[in-house]
């Protein structure tokens, strides 16, 4: 029975491996990204000599919206990878990000939530250059979105500073 115990403990260990595909889907989705990026980018160039002040604002936050939204691929990609599947081994490698290999469940959940405000703040900023374009109620559904991710946010932070403060006194 202890073998039978063994084997099925040692299939599902190895089971994590079926993550490897969907974290390499997600580096093949950044290249994809870059694509979008050099679109956008390609876009922006003549606005800076033609349009106004507030196109050209909202040009630059798209590009900085598709920036970050391939900074929160490359953060799930490498916390994920590490945190469920395997170390990744970069030896001494000079350029490894400081946070590689010490970004938890609970840290990689609050960089995703707080990527995800940013990138909607930047979403609501952009409506607000072009608010004579946008009905009230556009206007009040893309605060309320906002506002939901930010209550969320902060909702996430209060929960796991009170299941930090537990786990340091000594409750599970």
């Amino acid at each position: 029975m202890k073998q039978v115990e063994h084997t099925l403990e040692r299939l599902i260990f190895g089971s994590r491996w079926l993550l490897a595909p969907f974290y390499l889907g997600l580096v093949l989705a950044l290249a994809l990204l870059l694509v979008k990026f050099a679109k956008e980018f390609l876009h922006f160039v003549p606005l800076v000599f033609t349009a106004e002040g507030g196109d050209v604002i909202v040009g630059l936050l798209s590009l900085i919206d598709v920036v970050m939204v391939a900074n929160l691929l490359i953060i799930i990609v490498f916390a994920g990878y590490e945190n469920f599947v395997s170390q990744i081994n970069t030896g001494d490698h000079e350029d490894r990000p400081s946070w590689m290999g010490h970004v938890g469940f609970a840290e990689l959940k609050m960089k995703l939530i707080g990527s995800i405000v940013a990138i909607s703040g930047i979403e609501l900023l952009k409506a607000f250059m072009h608010v004579e374009t946008m009905t009230n109620e556009q206007l009040a559904w893309k605060v309320g979105i906002h506002m939901t991710f930010v209550i969320s946010g902060l909702l996430f932070a209060i929960g796991d500073r009170i299941s930090a403060g537990k786990n340091a006194g000594g409750e599970h």
